[in-house]
């Protein structure tokens, strides 16, 4: 197993950010702070005929009907499936938008096993863990923060993914 230090590679982050540490069935996500728009309460979605298990359902938010996905499922860590205690974090859309009922919506929304936990990313306590094993689904990396075991997620690729789920879908 390999491990290094963000600050080896190139183009590292010169200063500290925030980041959240999420818990999903499987293991931890990490993620940007500023792309988590909001924490709800779980609340059953409304199921999409002809959609991937891992695509729970929709959810009503702001106006907009948000695709809840359970990254547990998608990645293919564990069969997760909403309820008392879980909770929903919507996110902004990396790519921008992603494509929900012929328009684009510019969240999707991940069911959790809690409260995401606030933390302090830095290039001295991040460390990128190549253990020779394929990465999961929806993944980029592998990653330690501190002595948290964590996932990076690839959100641009799982908005893809969510995009063709519905497209097939429809």
């Amino acid at each position: 197993m390999a491990i290094e230090h963000a600050s080896q590679h190139p183009g590292a982050a010169e200063n500290d950010i925030r980041g959240v540490l999420i818990q999903v069935a499987g293991g931890r996500l990490l993620l940007p702070n500023a792309t988590i728009a909001e924490v709800l309460s779980y609340a059953e979605p409304d199921a999409v005929a002809g959609a991937p298990d891992w695509l729970l359902g929709r959810m009503r938010w702001r106006g907009w009907q948000l695709p809840l996905i359970a990254f547990g499922r998608l990645s293919g860590l564990a069969n997760e499936r909403g309820g008392l205690g879980s909770k929903v974090l919507v996110l902004r859309a990396l790519g921008g938008s992603t494509p929900v009922e012929g328009r684009r919506t510019p969240y999707f929304a991940l069911l959790t096993q809690g409260f995401p936990r606030l933390v302090t990313v830095s290039r001295d306590t991040l460390m990128t863990v190549d253990d020779h094993n394929e990465l999961p689904n929806g993944v980029q990396a592998r990653v330690l923060l501190n002595e948290d075991a964590a996932f990076l997620p690839d959100l641009g690729a799982i908005e893809d993914q969510i995009g063709l789920a519905l497209a097939q879908a429809a």
